[in-house]
């Protein structure tokens, strides 16, 4: 297929150079042309000046960016990629959105003919460079079929979980919760470190037990050596949670354990932590407690 790929960040070059592997032929935009240039340097391919270019001769467009707002400008906004789309293409928004933002997007598109999917990501950059991504998808059964190639080029994990936005709405629950948990491993660490445990046992023992979870494992060493070289940025960790939080509120229900992760990582963004790792929310629960690991 012809592919156009709109955004080259710490994920997305990455994605885009799975789809590029899978034998598809990619047509590629970024706001900065020279990371473009640099990827088409290393994977072939194309770069296009403009997001309506990178779509004139797409059968998919693929957009992945910071937020709704990228996304909308990206696709509808001037010399967007639907000025640009041909009889038939089909968008593809793999970014990480209010659904909200979603459906209205997709109405937009919907309304110059063109067919929109949301599917969001989890895994950070190590996963998108190996292509083992879970990937969930929204949107109409038949829009998600053909995109289906390209998603298992990225991911390992492929899943349609319902109507557009769906996708949104199942990432944004699963970061609130990865933030969450990441929360508690920083708190179970500095209890440990305030009474004396040997961490490395409590991490081990937390690990075989009840107490294990992905943010353990990944986040409680590089949180003991106060490491935090970016997998996932902290800004974009708390804009997640934040939407995931409106979404709840507008729904009628609450989710305390995110919220108290949002202040943590509210802490660390005024530290000027925003472009660290998320597992930087560990300064706040430091600075809360007086202990440091």
């Amino acid at each position: 297929m012809e592919i156009g790929f709109l955004g080259l960040g710490i994920m997305g070059l990455r994605m885009a150079a799975n789809v590029a592997r899978a034998g598809h032929q990619v047509t590629v935009y970024n706001r900065t042309t020279a990371t473009a240039q640099a990827w088409v340097a290393e994977h072939g391919g194309t770069v296009a000046q403009t997001p309506a270019q990178a779509a004139a001769a797409a059968d998919v467009v693929i957009s992945m960016v910071v937020d709704g707002a990228q996304v909308e400008q990206v696709l509808l906004g001037p010399d967007g990629a639907a000025d640009g789309a041909r009889p038939g293409a089909l968008f593809v928004d793999m970014s990480t959105i209010s659904p909200d933002d979603t459906r209205r997007i997709g109405a937009g598109l919907a309304e110059r003919g063109v067919a929109f999917v949301d599917a969001p990501v989890t895994g950070s950059s190590p996963k998108a460079q190996d292509g083992t991504l879970t990937i969930m998808a929204g949107g109409a059964e038949e829009d998600v079929r053909r995109a289906w190639p390209l998603f298992e080029a990225m991911g390992s994990l492929v899943l349609h979980v319902g109507g557009l936005g769906q996708g949104e709405m199942v990432k944004l629950i699963n970061n609130a919760t990865a933030a969450a948990n990441t929360l508690a491993v920083a708190q179970a660490l500095v209890v440990g470190r305030a009474t004396g445990v040997d961490l490395g046992a409590l991490v081990q023992v937390m690990s075989a037990g009840s107490g294990g979870s992905a943010m353990l494992d990944l986040k409680a060493p590089v949180m003991q050596e106060h490491d935090y070289t970016t997998l996932f940025k902290l800004e974009h960790m708390l804009k997640d949670v934040r939407l995931c939080l409106e979404q709840a509120r507008a729904a009628g229900v609450g989710f305390d354990a995110a919220a108290a992760a949002g202040g943590a990582l509210e802490h660390g963004l005024e530290r000027g932590l925003g472009e660290a790792d998320f597992a930087a929310l560990l300064e706040a629960v430091e600075a809360a407690s007086g202990v440091r690991l």
